[in-house]
């Protein structure tokens, strides 16, 4: 009698994670003030979040403990675009936080294991800072939702909350230790959250850097 064969995925390429990735940052500051705007951001945001749990879903359990947290994130989105009244933002942001937090984990995971430097670790590595990136992004406008008034704006120009392209910019300028001052933590929280954001981006590129030279400089062994 044949020993039944234990399920196992086929991994989603990191490639097409980052792609999808590279899609939603080119398009999001050019169709959120457009007619029908949040539509295609949604659409895009669901793509990388479900491109996200393919590319580590390489095991049923990994695959079902996205999937639970990828559903609601992903449909909570949709019903709060289309009525808002029935879903506040609060709930597929909260879903959202912990889907991204679990991919960039598996995804840092599959990089320090990996043996060798190939182009799929790379994508990786990139990715998961960029899904870094999109975490505090979603934190930053839940902690806007829950305390208004929890950032300032010094400037005029554009709209004075943390929804949308406002969270992820500032996300991102923090991120990469910019930090131009047009957008200020006042709150507590606020400014904990982003003082963790400055110190994970510098952690990352130097713990990720020392772990890519060292796989880079081991030796390949011949291929029998």
């Amino acid at each position: 009698m044949k020993p039944v064969p234990k399920f196992r995925l086929h991994r989603f390429s990191a490639v097409e994670l980052l792609i999808a990735l590279a899609l939603l940052f080119f398009f999001f500051p050019f169709v959120e003030e457009v007619k029908g705007g949040d539509l295609i951001v949604s659409l895009l945001l669901s793509l990388v979040l479900l491109s996200a749990v393919l590319a580590v879903s390489d095991r049923r359990s990994v695959l079902l403990t996205a999937l639970v947290l990828a559903i609601p994130a992903i449909a909570g989105r949709w019903i709060n675009d289309v009525r808002p009244d029935l879903v506040p933002p609060a709930v597929f942001l909260i879903a959202g936080l912990l889907l991204v937090a679990f991919v960039v984990v598996n995804l840092l995971r599959f990089v320090l294991r990996a043996p060798s430097v190939n182009v799929e670790v790379l994508c990786a590595s990139i990715s998961a800072y960029l899904m870094l990136g999109l975490m505090w992004t979603m934190a930053y406008w839940l902690v806007d939702q829950l305390t208004p008034g929890a950032f300032s704006f010094n400037t005029n120009a554009g709209k004075q909350s943390m929804n949308g392209f406002n969270a992820f910019y500032f996300s991102f300028i923090t991120l990469s230790t910019v930090g131009y001052g047009d957008i200020t933590p006042v709150s507590r929280i606020a400014r904990w959250l982003a003082a963790m954001e400055a110190m994970t981006g510098l952690l990352y590129v130097a713990v990720l850097i020392a772990r890519l030279v060292a796989l880079y400089s081991i030796p390949k062994s011949d291929e029998s």
